[in-house]
């Protein structure tokens, strides 16, 4: 299997990865819908706080540290690899920013406030928020498992792909439940939430076929993911987990130490 993988060409590996760490992780997410209908708050933050441990780790360590090292090589010296991977950061940044304050969004922890219509309104926002970040993570991993630079019998972006996908699995879970609280069925509930990670799909392709059309691209697209990432964990899921919690608890400072160390494991033991 393994063996299968590494010989697939750059593109379709990272459309693959896009595939498994979106489409299966949000689907997964959603799958308990059909047998609950409230997660505890306290769970939810923690899980989403989980997220962005994972997501956190995998910036730095999967994104970054990559970038800086296939940037020293193309550049020839530590000063411009280091200040181009800087700006290729912050234009992913502002990149993410500005679609951020161009789109709908709304935070899951306003949802259940006011009126039903309200309510409907910001469940929905909700849902389409995760949807539009879900395209820089895509990215990323379309980036990492679309290296054409790789050793033989190897899998590029194997711990990004995975990684991706964990923490994809709690956000499916906070869409599909959303949704259900609405009075939505269980059905479309977890359908909503698998299609939200169609939106990773589309971001791997778009990944995944910079690199393989010139792998000169490859620091630059790293860092330029890496920078969409680091928006959504600072100014999205980090305050929404933190946003709800009593004071004096800090289960979310917890889990998200728990995601950031799940994914550096697996990024050092897998590559």
């Amino acid at each position: 299997m393994m063996e299968t993988l590494s010989a697939l060409p750059p593109f379709w590996l990272g459309v693959l990865g896009s595939v498994l760490a979106g489409l299966v992780g949000t689907s997964v997410g959603g799958a308990p819908v059909f047998v609950l209908r409230v997660l505890p708050a306290r769970l939810g933050n923690a899980l989403l706080s989980f997220a962005a441990g994972v997501m956190l780790a995998a910036t730095f360590f999967s994104l970054l540290l990559p970038a800086l090292e296939l940037a020293g090589e193309a550049t020839g010296g530590r000063v411009p690899a280091a200040t181009g991977a800087i700006l290729a950061l912050a234009t992913g940044g502002l990149v993410m920013a500005g679609t951020h304050r161009l789109s709908p969004h709304e935070h899951l922890g306003r949802g259940r406030e006011g009126p039903l219509v309200q309510r409907i309104r910001r469940v929905w926002l909700f849902v389409i928020a995760i949807a539009i970040h879900n395209f820089p993570e895509g990215l990323a991993t379309g980036v990492a498992a679309g290296n054409p630079v790789r050793l033989p019998d190897e899998i590029p972006g194997l711990g990004v792909v995975v990684g991706i996908g964990l923490q994809n699995i709690p956000e499916g879970l906070a869409v599909a439940l959303g949704l259900l609280s609405l009075g939505h069925g269980r059905t479309m509930a977890f359908l909503v939430a698998a299609a939200t990670g169609l939106i990773e799909v589309l971001g791997g392709i778009v990944g995944a076929g910079a690199v393989s059309l010139s792998s000169t691209l490859l620091p630059w697209a790293l860092a330029f993911a890496a920078g969409a990432m680091l928006f959504v964990i600072s100014h999205e899921i980090i305050p929404e987990t933190h946003r709800s919690e009593a004071k004096g608890t800090i289960s979310a400072t917890i889990a998200l130490f728990a995601g950031f160390g799940t994914m550096l494991f697996l990024d050092h033991t897998l590559g």
